[in-house]
């Protein structure tokens, strides 16, 4: 039974149908994104095999199901490996460093005796060579092709029944079925739609390397997204060597786990203790400084922030971050002004996370309070000390999560003194490590100053 194809008009950033052409997307409110395609006719054979259903305790469980790539960073972030039969959807800005993780990788697993493939449509054979040189990367198991046909690289991972296979970039393949050009809707979907029928039969991972659009989204429909099992996001300003890797996404993990790159010469190396990179120009002996911890997944970041007051010699006041949420400084601001005396109503505040995170939970709070009025008194935070602390409205300090993961971690970076909330120093006397509880900002201000 065939049903017939009609013209379907998508917006290319997005992925929301419309039922005709229109200059503006209503969904996301992009101009000329709007496009039109023919899906593929639908075939539904009434007499095909259908799957046998089966109890859940009786499905097989594979014990050995994950694929590690024999670098922590990574496997880490994918919840300890690459799951077989997944598909991966890989983004990032363009020279962020996408292919060049994605080859230092390959090679650490094709020198792990896996067969590796490597299909480019948008480098040469030679190109690929040459960077795999410059990168160290030598394994007779990784194997490469200037392949952009998604028929011929399903027909080669069929051959070669390979472990994992790396499509770079989604945009850049095509169907020979299809009636548009590469990197069309239709073309994106239908391309991945055959390489993750392909995943499962045949159980390979498949990493699929995917474009940024200028709002920082991952380009094509967002049907590409909901298809994969893992989507992977490598973040980072181009000026500054750290590289952030993050899964939005994670059938097969916690998405909520980070990974931390340095860019070298030789390539993306895993940063194995990131606190010395990140308070490694730390000047202590400045006004307006302080350290806080940041928890993401099972790592405590430890990071520096700056903050700057000075008087607002044009106008209103400017609030300017970096780093942090604007939303949140205004709300601290408010809280020292009201709740404890501090006039900074017409004073300019700028505040910045050093090394380009950002700190996205709470507990940084009161460190960032502390910051600002070490820079208004012009007072120096002691280089030893760790403030921890969520700032509430009435000027309370409120308990953060795992605070004795975060004072474990601040012992061994050398720190001698914590300032966390009340009551959570009950779980900590077994430290030796010099602790003090405050129940407000008051009285925080009155133990570091």
């Amino acid at each position: 039974m065939t049903k017939k194809s009609k013209t379907v008009y998508v917006c290319d950033d997005c992925g929301a149908e419309h039922p005709k052409w229109v200059g503006r997307c209503s969904s996301c409110g992009a101009w000329e994104t709007v496009k039109a395609f023919k899906p593929s006719p639908l075939r539904v054979n009434s007499r095909g095999q259908r799957s046998e259903l089966k109890p859940l305790g009786r499905i097989n469980r594979d014990g050995d199901n994950r694929i590690r790539s024999s670098q922590l960073e990574f496997d880490t972030v994918v919840g300890g490996g690459l799951v077989k039969g997944s598909i991966i959807l890989f983004g990032g800005q363009p020279g962020i460093g996408k292919s060049t993780l994605l080859l230092q990788l390959c090679g650490l697993m094709a020198k792990a005796d896996h067969l590796i493939l490597y299909f480019s449509g948008e480098e040469s054979e030679e190109q690929l060579a040459m960077r795999a040189d410059r990168l160290g990367v030598q394994a007779d198991k990784l194997m490469f092709a200037n392949e952009a046909v998604v028929e011929n690289i399903s027909r080669s991972i069929g051959e070669l029944k390979p472990t994992v296979v790396v499509v770079d970039s989604i945009q850049t393949a095509y169907s020979e079925s299809g009636e548009n050009l590469p990197g069309s809707i239709s073309q994106v979907r239908e391309s991945a739609a055959q390489l993750l029928r392909v995943a499962k039969e045949l159980n390979v991972c498949i990493i699929l390397v995917g474009h940024i659009t200028k709002d920082g989204f991952l380009a094509g429909p967002k049907m590409l997204e909901h298809l994969v099992d893992t989507v992977l996001y490598l973040e980072g300003d181009r000026q500054s060597q750290v590289r952030l890797l993050r899964a939005a996404k994670n059938r097969f993990g916690s998405t909520s786990e980070l990974g931390v790159y340095e860019m070298m010469r030789e390539g993306l190396i895993p940063v194995e203790n990131p606190a010395k990179l990140f308070l490694s120009q730390r000047h202590s002996d400045v006004s307006g400084t302080v350290v806080v911890t940041s928890q993401e997944g099972s790592r405590t970041f430890f990071l520096e922030v700056q903050a700057l007051v000075a008087g607002a010699a044009y106008g209103n006041p400017q609030r300017n971050v970096t780093g942090f949420d604007l939303r949140r400084l205004q709300m601290l601001l408010a809280v020292l002004e009201r709740r404890a005396g501090f006039q900074l109503g017409t004073q300019d505040v700028f505040v910045n996370v050093v090394s380009g995170l950002k700190i996205a939970e709470p507990a940084a709070d009161l460190g960032v309070a502390m910051a600002i009025i070490s820079s208004l008194k012009n007072r120096v935070v002691d280089a030893g000390t760790l403030i921890i602390g969520e700032v509430g409205l009435g000027g309370e300090i409120r308990n953060v999560g795992q605070i004795r993961r975060r004072a474990e971690e601040a012992k061994k970076l050398g720190f001698n003194h914590i300032v966390l909330p009340y009551g959570e120093h009950k779980n900590l006397k077994d430290l030796a490590i010099n602790i003090t509880p405050v129940r407000s900002i008051s009285e925080a201000v009155d133990v570091v100053f």
